[in-house]
């Protein structure tokens, strides 16, 4: 045998992303020691709850390609899925409650990318404020308490099929395939790369960094009201810490699946790849009954061995 022929192999390896190694492995791992984890149900299930942090970690990714952070994400998610029980409660309207939603997520998300691109305070210390306040609000808004007794149709969009499909994972394909389509096959999307990459080109072109910066920002605030109508439909219930954390696993899925924090290099099918990691970590965890703490420590333990993996073979 040729050395050619042993090279080879050896060099399609290297080509596949760490976060597609570590999904196999846990998949290999889980269905091994965790009963029932490779079931049809299950699977399903890792899909469907998967979903909300897809809707968190896409927009995410585009953020983090302009080297920048929200880690209000998650606060900002509580409070409009607070706004849609309330709200729906209140007219009866599920419409009326997703609306709020969206409007409250779409204002903080704006607030960010002003305090990011004219203010100029960093993004980690604009988000965490903006944290702070989207968590104030929720306690203040909630008293302290769940909302309960919310109108069916929000209830049944979590447990709905569509073809036999169930419809979050159908948003979540929806959600994938607007962002795919907008930052690989728009100008937008060309000027994202470029607000990482190189600023300085889109002032040349006559652009202005600030305003697409905010736009940015704005669609992951924008995206956490959506994601809002969902978190609401799972819990049955709007509750004043729902989605705190969710940006920690947000950041760890575009972590994981390659996007890099500088030059504004992003891949979207690795975020998705890097969230499917965290609901089969998590789902798999939660199979062997381990405490939510050792989950958390867990998706930090999956960024480390998904970048070590990729640092090996870029320096292959």
């Amino acid at each position: 045998m040729s050395d050619t022929a042993v090279v080879s192999p050896i060099r399609s390896l290297q080509r596949i992303p760490g976060v597609a190694i570590v999904l196999v492995l846990l998949i290999a791992l889980f269905g091994a020691v965790a009963p029932g984890f490779l079931s049809a149900a299950n699977l399903s299930n890792v899909l469907v709850q998967s979903t909300i942090l897809t809707m968190l970690a896409l927009p995410m990714t585009l953020i983090i390609m302009t080297e920048g952070l929200d880690l209000s994400m998650g606060a900002v998610l509580t409070l409009t899925s607070l706004c849609v029980a309330i709200v729906s409660l209140a007219t009866k309207s599920m419409l009326l409650g997703f609306g709020a939603a969206v409007l409250v997520g779409a204002a903080f998300g704006t607030v960010n990318g002003w305090l990011v691109a004219i203010v100029g305070i960093p993004p980690f210390v604009a988000t965490l404020a903006t944290l702070g306040m989207a968590q104030g609000l929720s306690l203040i808004v909630s008293d302290g308490q769940s909302v309960v007794g919310i109108p069916h149709s929000v209830r049944d969009i979590y447990s709905a099929n569509l073809l036999g499909i169930p419809v979050p994972v159908i948003m979540g394909l929806a959600t994938y395939g607007v962002f795919h389509g907008l930052l690989y096959h728009t100008r937008f999307g060309t000027y994202i790369f470029a607000l990482g990459g190189n600023r300085e080109a889109l002032r040349y072109a006559g652009l202005s960094p600030t305003r697409l910066l905010i736009a940015v920002y704005a669609i992951g605030g924008t995206m956490a009201g959506i994601a809002g109508l969902l978190m609401t439909a799972r819990m049955n219930s709007g509750h004043p810490t729902a989605g705190l954390g969710l940006e920690f696993d947000a950041i760890a899925a575009v972590a994981v699946g390659g996007t890099s924090f500088e030059r504004g290099n992003g891949w979207l099918l690795g975020t998705v790849l890097g969230v499917i990691a965290v609901g089969v970590l998590r789902n798999g965890l939660n199979l062997v009954s381990l405490p939510s703490s050792v989950q958390v420590a867990s998706v930090g333990a999956l960024v480390i061995v998904a970048m070590f993996l990729d640092g090996l073979r870029s320096r292959s």
